[in-house]
């Protein structure tokens, strides 16, 4: 096999790790979700960012208004696990400030704001 082959047969491999590992990602993501939405209105957050580590945020809230679960997913990789966010649960939507929760994060303090977000 000459050199070129071999190297398009790394790329090859290399591209289906990526494909293979970003799909099971995706499904724990969606595994977490899932299991939030069975404690209440779920509202997710994403920090923005290309070249910087990424942040996705979901919290669930009761009728009240109250967090009930949540979960955060951040890194540059597909190696990403959704951490849970005890420190969340019992706070009030009104109590969520980002930049209190998450002074030195900016990523975080995005995520958040949009998470707790009312939506229509």
């Amino acid at each position: 096999m000459s050199s070129s082959s071999v190297l398009i047969m790394f790329a090859l491999l290399a591209w289906s790790g990526q494909i293979l590992l970003g799909w099971r990602q995706v499904r724990r993501f969606n595994q977490a979700l899932m299991q939030l939405q069975r404690l209440g209105c779920v509202g997710v957050g994403r920090s923005s960012g290309r070249f910087r580590s990424r942040v996705v945020m979901a919290l669930a809230f009761d009728g009240q208004g109250s967090v009930r679960g949540g979960f955060v997913l951040r890194g540059m990789t597909v190696f990403a696990r959704p951490q849970p966010l005890t420190q969340l649960i019992g706070l009030q939507r009104e109590q969520l400030n980002p930049i209190v929760i998450y002074p030195k994060e900016p990523a975080c303090q995005t995520a958040l704001a949009l998470a707790i977000e009312p939506k229509s």
